[in-house]
């Protein structure tokens, strides 16, 4: 299932150029990325600290294709793949659109752990939400 969210460049984050720097893309996709795990995956990011369970980011990489410029109004997608090996990690792919153009591409891998230290893995009641997913090899 592909998910998308829809923002406009904010002012602070053009730079000299007058393009977006190239620091604030994986904000964006962050912000996707994380109302995608709430809303599809049921993982609440601060309810389950509370309990303990933090999902962080092993992995990532971004290709820029275009740039973004001041004002401009983009779709940020993303969509959820397991593990092709069977760890437990998830593999997020996401797109930033601008009128039909990919500007840039990226595939950001993460996991869950325990707050207190331990091995990665992921909760039972997410790995529910997961069983239509595709598989991806990284």
């Amino acid at each position: 299932m592909e998910y998308s969210k829809n923002y406009t460049a904010e002012d602070q984050h053009i730079d000299v150029q007058n393009i977006m720097d190239g620091l604030y893309y994986p904000f964006y996709m962050e912000y996707c990325r994380h109302d995608y795990i709430r809303e599809v995956l049921g993982f609440d990011f601060v309810e389950q600290a509370n309990k303990g369970i933090y999902m962080v980011l092993s992995q990532y990489s971004i290709k820029f294709i275009r740039s973004l410029k001041k004002n401009d109004n983009f779709d940020v997608t993303c969509s959820v793949f397991t593990d092709a090996q069977g760890l437990p990690r998830l593999h997020f792919k996401q797109s930033i659109i601008k009128d039909g153009k990919i500007m840039a591409t990226a595939v950001f891998t993460g996991t869950c752990v325990p707050a207190t230290g331990g091995r990665p893995y992921l909760p039972e009641e997410m790995q529910k939400n997961l069983t239509d997913a595709p598989s991806l090899e990284i």
